[in-house]
């Protein structure tokens, strides 16, 4: 299973965390599950879930499942999703993302704490669970497009998660999560990018990269992302119904560029402290694996550029990829 592979070679080449998300393979916690017993000691981040399909005790449930079953620690993102996954697959409530992501976060905060669940607000309620252990150490974080869900981001959540975002955009973020979270005199919440991440990339591991772009050219927030990098041609295709294939197709080497860290290890290396100068916290690598089985060969680079960023840092630890 390359998943677990992946995550493996994470472990090995001594990074520290792994982000685990879900799409259309896996269920994240029975994943992370799997990955936590073939690679124990990693922190798994789990998510971003979203808050339309899974209640605050689902979520916390599975969170406490995961880190009964592995010892491992265990952090969840959240995030809004898109229309066609909340309503097109699961029937369920698109609308009112930002007050009912205030809602879980809130809710879930006080059941991770141990505390018996008692939160009625509009749109989430919640009466009698609690824990049989609780997990004060998880940190909640939020998937934030748009300027609504970044405010409610740095006001209530742990962590901000940034999705195939330019060093511009990061910078931009950056800015917004210190200004809205100094609003209401808290600390800025840990600012995390997802990069994806080719050694060296051939035509295989090119088409890989464009098959994955081509998912979020469609959904709101990314489409306008899209369309700000100068590609409105390719959201305007996808959101017409072009199929995947066409789009993908169509995907310049150039978008690839913009939004990942791409080419030789020193070019990599370049682009991940391009991430970090431009104000994230931690650099998530999406290794691309096409022609790098398990991406080794990246997270190997990966790996070696992080040692080097923490011994230019007196006694500061390497972001976890």
């Amino acid at each position: 299973m390359e998943a677990v592979q992946i995550a493996e070679a994470v472990s090995e080449v001594g990074l520290t965390g792994l982000w685990i998300g879900e799409m259309t393979t896996f269920d994240a916690f029975a994943l992370a599950t799997a990955i936590g017993m073939r690679a124990p000691g990693l922190r798994l981040k789990l998510g971003p879930l979203p808050i339309s399909v899974r209640t605050p005790v689902a979520i916390a449930l599975g969170t406490s499942s995961v880190a009964s079953l592995t010892g491992c620690e265990i952090d969840v993102a959240l995030g809004a999703s898109s229309p066609m996954i909340v309503s097109g697959w699961h029937d369920r409530d698109w609308l009112h993302s930002a007050p009912r992501m205030r809602e879980t976060i809130q809710c879930l905060r006080a059941i991770l704490r141990g505390e018996r669940a008692d939160y009625d607000g509009r749109y989430i309620r919640s009466h009698g669970f609690r824990l049989r252990g609780s997990l004060p150490g998880t940190r909640i974080g939020v998937g934030a497009f748009g300027p609504t869900m970044t405010r409610l981001a740095a006001e209530i959540a742990d962590e901000v998660v940034l999705n195939l975002s330019s060093p511009q955009r990061v910078a931009q973020v950056r800015r917004q999560i210190d200004d809205y979270a100094a609003a209401v005199d808290r600390t800025a919440p840990h600012l995390t990018v997802w990069v994806p991440a080719a050694l060296r990339p051939g035509d295989a591991a090119l088409r890989q990269t464009a098959n994955q772009l081509a998912i979020y050219l469609a959904p709101p927030g990314y489409g306008e992302m899209f369309c700000d990098l100068g590609f409105p041609d390719l959201v305007e295709k996808a959101r017409s119904g072009a199929r995947r294939s066409e789009l993908a197709a169509a995907i310049p080497v150039e978008l690839t560029e913009q939004l990942g860290a791409v080419g030789s290890p020193e070019q990599i290396a370049a682009r991940l402290q391009a991430y970090l100068d431009a104000g994230a916290d931690t650099v998530a690598v999406v290794p691309v694996t096409a022609e790098d089985p398990a991406g080794r060969g990246v997270l190997e680079a990966v790996a070696d550029t992080y040692r080097l960023i923490s011994s230019k840092s007196l006694g500061s630890n390497p972001p976890a990829g």
